[in-house]
């Protein structure tokens, strides 16, 4: 996917979750200040969800964390729930960016088989993840976010097909991938919550070369 293409879509979800948690609400603290202040306030509450997990990760504890007032965070972002969904949505822009697109579907992949533990070893990241799958569809901030990025991945995955329809294909190994997350995080339905994630990865991306021809086989982009 182009850079362009990327970057408008990421203002277009921003600005979506923005509206939904905020009702466009003008920054108290504006200009250069509340950018700031704002880019704090994410910051704080990224590495607050990945350790506490969504529910246990407290708005005080997020505004003492950035060095704000907390009335800041619901000036900024309208809730807990919409400063999440711009969290999920950053940290997910950014990994399209980051990550070519014939690596973005095993990118995604271990993303939801293996979240990474914080520090004290409480599976926060994993507690967050639970809570951006069961969104999916639901309607409120956090699924404006997930929506936006949808479209997104469904965008850059559609560039891994030669075929005419592409984009049906790119939805059906997205569904695939966002099926996979919720099976084995939110339901914790065995298998495939124990399996492991190589083998997961294996099994998974070798079906998916018959609906994307352009995922990598053997570390080569397939022809």
């Amino acid at each position: 996917m182009a850079r362009t293409s990327i970057d408008g879509a990421e203002t277009a979800g921003r600005a979506a979750v923005r509206r939904e948690g905020a009702g466009e609400r003008s920054a108290p603290d504006g200009g250069a200040r509340g950018g700031d202040t704002r880019e704090r306030l994410l910051a704080a509450a990224s590495a607050l969800f990945a350790e506490r997990g969504y529910d246990r990760a407290t708005v005080r504890e997020i505004a003492a964390r950035a060095g704000v007032n907390q009335a800041l965070l619901f000036r900024h972002f309208g809730s807990k729930q919409a400063l999440f969904g711009e969290v999920v949505a950053q940290g997910g822009y950014e990994q399209l960016r980051s990550t070519p697109p014939e690596r973005l579907v095993e990118a995604v992949l271990r993303s939801l088989l293996h979240p990474p533990a914080d520090p004290a070893g409480a599976p926060g990241a994993s507690r967050s993840l639970k809570t951006m799958l069961r969104s999916v569809g639901g309607g409120d901030e956090v699924s404006t976010a997930v929506a936006g990025l949808g479209e997104a991945y469904a965008k850059a995955l559609a560039e891994l097909s030669t075929r005419h329809d592409a984009a049906l294909r790119a939805d059906l190994a997205l569904s695939w991938l966002l099926g996979i997350g919720l099976t084995r995080v939110v339901a914790g339905k065995r298998p495939l919550a124990d399996a492991d994630p190589d083998e997961v990865c294996r099994l998974v991306l070798g079906t998916l070369g018959h609906l994307l021809d352009g995922l990598p086989e053997g570390g080569t982009p397939r022809t």
